[in-house]
């Protein structure tokens, strides 16, 4: 751990005949040298400009080490008991975390945050520097975890360091010198539609198929799915509403479910229209269980505190999230259904839609999604009818030359694989190379 900044740092560079000092400064963890001309020539003044450079190094250090303190106040306080103080700050304020989001920062905080920035290792808040995050991230990568979870990481140590800047307890936010880790590059599994309708068939009077019949057509996380009520499904205005959901929360030292109308944005909470077919699965669904409950209702063994729940087996226990999220697997398996995970049944539902052509900002609603960037972020990639009309026109301009264009050419373009199109431009004479590069000039002029 350094207990200062690096210094910052320079080299002399020739340009048009002219030295120049090249300082090396950094915004959000990225470098913008500065281009400073010493007023020397390249021919003979080497030595003059290197002491130019010293002596602007010298200035420019001397004054960040006045100006640019990080602590603000006189009280110093160890990283980690920092982060513990200021967890509970998230369930208060203007937008209180859910409990179970609180939980999971918790566990981030408390497990491989604490391990490392522990007081054994000594770091203090006043002292944290960038490198030290960056090392901290490096030790992550080391134990096989993914850039995406080092990403979890750096958004909740970057809210606690803005909350330190805002109280005053810090200058500036160290974090906003590191670069954040990757976003995932997951590809998400889907079904076509041909594999949905025949999972539906094959799934039809297990205890899944609910919850798997409600994230087919209308994309519920699994969470929804278990949470939707009976009444939430008005059969006479034919519409079907997300209002709560079943989470899994710490409860002293046990894991138990909670039954929460607290949904993951404002946008989760939506009424939808009960397509027909939903409406006969569901209505006898529910008749299924009034008569599990005429015949079972009195027995010890039968849960009567989910009566209001759509999601039960025949006992009326609410199925537990984990259960169909591992028990998903094997009923595939048993029916012999490619495998994919229960959540890919949302983006098999989403790629659906946008494959037919509804618009993006319409299936962002469906799904319940804050924002359209969300859902376009996601699903964009699959509307490949998007760029037929791109594929026309370069067609065209291909067949310019009077040779018949490759179906895989046009497939390229229609997929947007740049790898293909590359390939196949490189495979073509330079005559037709030119010719083609002429019209696409022409054609965008």
């Amino acid at each position: 751990m350094s207990a200062t900044k690096k210094p910052i740092t320079g080299n002399i560079q020739p340009k048009d005949g002219k030295l120049y000092a090249v300082i090396n400064l950094y915004v959000d963890g990225k470098r913008h040298p500065k281009w400073i001309d010493t007023g020397f020539k390249e021919r003979n003044g080497k030595r003059q400009a290197n002491l130019f450079l010293q002596a602007e190094l010298a200035k420019r250090n001397s004054e960040r080490e006045k100006s640019d303190s990080t602590i603000l106040t006189n009280s110093d306080i160890l990283f980690v008991d920092y982060l513990e103080s200021w967890l509970p700050t998230k369930m208060t304020g203007s937008k209180p975390i859910s409990v179970q989001t609180y939980q999971n920062y918790e566990s981030l905080v408390k497990g491989r945050i604490h391990d490392y920035f522990s007081a054994e290792h000594g770091f203090m808040l006043s002292e944290l520097q960038p490198d030290d995050i960056e090392d901290f991230y490096v030790s992550l990568y080391s134990d096989g975890l993914t850039s995406c979870t080092a990403l979890h990481y750096h958004r909740v140590i970057y809210q606690a360091l803005k909350h330190a800047v805002k109280k005053r307890i810090l200058r500036y936010n160290i974090l906003d010198s590191v670069e954040a880790p990757a976003e995932s590059n997951y590809v998400a599994d889907y079904y076509k539609a041909d594999e949905a309708k025949e999972l539906l068939l094959r799934v039809k009077g297990h205890k899944f198929y609910i919850p798997i019949l409600l994230s087919t057509y209308y994309g519920f996380r699994r969470s929804e799915a278990l949470g939707l009520r009976w009444s939430c499904v008005d059969f006479k205005a034919g519409t079907i509403s997300v209002e709560r959901k079943i989470i899994i929360e710490k409860e002293n030292g046990h894991r138990v479910l909670r039954d929460t109308n607290q949904l993951k944005t404002l946008k989760s909470r939506r009424t939808l229209p009960l397509l027909d077919f939903v409406a006969r699965e569901l209505e006898e669904e529910k008749s299924r269980q009034e008569s599990n409950r005429m015949l079972f209702g009195n027995s010890i063994r039968f849960h009567h505190e989910y009566d209001e729940h759509v999601c039960v087996d025949d006992l009326g226990r609410l199925i537990h999230p984990n259960m169909i999220s591992s028990g998903f697997k094997h009923l595939l398996i048993k029916v012999g259904m490619r495998p994919i995970r229960y959540h890919d049944l949302r983006h098999t539902c989403a790629t659906l839609l946008v494959t037919g052509k509804v618009p993006l900002f319409n299936i962002a609603q469906w799904l319940g999604h804050s924002n359209s960037q969300t859902t376009e972020n996601f699903y964009a990639h699959f509307d490949v009818k998007a760029h037929d009309g791109t594929a026309v026109v370069i067609g065209n301009l291909l067949n310019s030359n009077g040779s018949a264009v490759r179906k895989d050419i046009l497939q390229a373009l229609a997929m947007s694989d740049q790898d293909r199109i590359s390939d196949a431009f490189c495979q073509l004479d330079p005559f037709s190379q030119r010719k083609i590069l002429d019209n696409l000039l022409e054609a965008t002029a």
